[in-house]
């Protein structure tokens, strides 16, 4: 029996990704965002906790179009995170993994992620 001879290389830009698993790497990422971010976030809190004239300077800060955009990518990334983490849950219990449910559920999540972000986002800019 021969062996059927590897590829040389991959062609990366011909690969294309499910849904569920662009879902599944945008939960990890997510993830990690808001891991390198807490400690930044929770310094912000504690310190415009601290003194008002912290907390003001804390809102100039925020009012700067650059932090806002930052705040919002992490305001993304907790939504998308913890709507793809109740699939995830889901899933774990053994719910949803025909591949039809498993497709819809992913573009639910991604459109859940997304139209909260704008809704809340909106709100608060």
């Amino acid at each position: 029996m021969a062996a059927k001879p590897r590829p040389v290389h991959l062609d990366l830009p011909k690969i294309r990704l499910p849904i569920p698993g662009i879902v599944s790497i945008l939960h990890r990422i997510s993830g990690v965002l808001l891991f390198i971010a807490l400690p930044l976030l929770l310094g912000l809190l504690a310190a415009s906790l601290d003194r008002e004239s912290v907390f003001e300077s804390y809102l100039a800060f925020v009012a700067n179009p650059i932090v806002k955009l930052g705040l919002i990518v992490l305001l993304w990334a907790f939504l998308h995170h913890a709507c793809a983490g109740t699939r995830f849950l889901f899933l774990d219990a053994h719910k949803g993994l025909d591949l039809k449910t498993a497709r819809l559920t992913a573009k639910i999540v991604l459109a859940c992620s997304l139209t909260l972000t704008v809704v809340i986002g909106a709100l608060l800019w």
